[in-house]
């Protein structure tokens, strides 16, 4: 999982982003991917389509915004890490969709994108500053302060705080 957060890093490091919140759209748009919101089924997240040089992301308009910009951060991964999986289509075009099997990560290529998503809009550096001079009382207003700072749903910033050691336990009911 190490690649992913490095590619994460590069990814920000190449367009000098160093302050929270991170707007996935905005990386995408200076990637030259274009980021179209779509009518989708609920349990369908998102999607990426690679056709030689173009590639565009669909994500499900129906979606709060925190989990649409994850879905985008999610589909860069995919765009940064992964070759891609071969399709039966009569074109050229592949096709990955974010939905709940995804969401679960029980495929290699499904965590790197989320453990990307996680790193990309949450960098550890920025996360371990913020939760330095935050003030809080408990793991729970922590939680809420710093999904509040990167713009992400409190249970996403709650794994991000648990996967980077900052906090011990799942704390939303703290």
């Amino acid at each position: 999982m190490a690649r992913s957060d490095a590619a994460a890093r590069m990814l920000l490091a190449q367009f000098g982003i160093d302050e929270a919140p991170i707007d996935p759209r905005l990386i995408a748009e200076k990637l030259g991917v274009l980021v179209v919101p779509q009518d989708m089924p609920d349990d369908v997240s998102g999607m990426l389509m690679r056709r030689g040089d173009e590639q565009v992301i669909g994500v499900n308009q129906q979606h709060h915004p925190h989990r649409q910009r994850f879905t985008v951060a999610h589909e860069l991964g995919h765009l940064k890490l992964h070759r891609g999986r071969p399709l039966i289509l009569d074109t050229d075009t592949r096709v990955n969709f974010r939905d709940t099997v995804s969401s679960m990560a029980t495929d290699r290529e499904e965590m790197e994108a989320n453990r990307f998503a996680a790193a990309l809009l949450a960098p550890e550096a920025m996360v371990r500053r913020a939760a330095r001079e935050a003030d809080f009382r408990t793991a729970g207003q922590l939680v809420q302060l710093m999904a509040k700072q990167f713009a992400m749903s409190e249970m996403a910033m709650n794994y991000r705080l648990i996967n980077l050691g900052i906090i011990a336990d799942s704390t939303l009911t703290s």
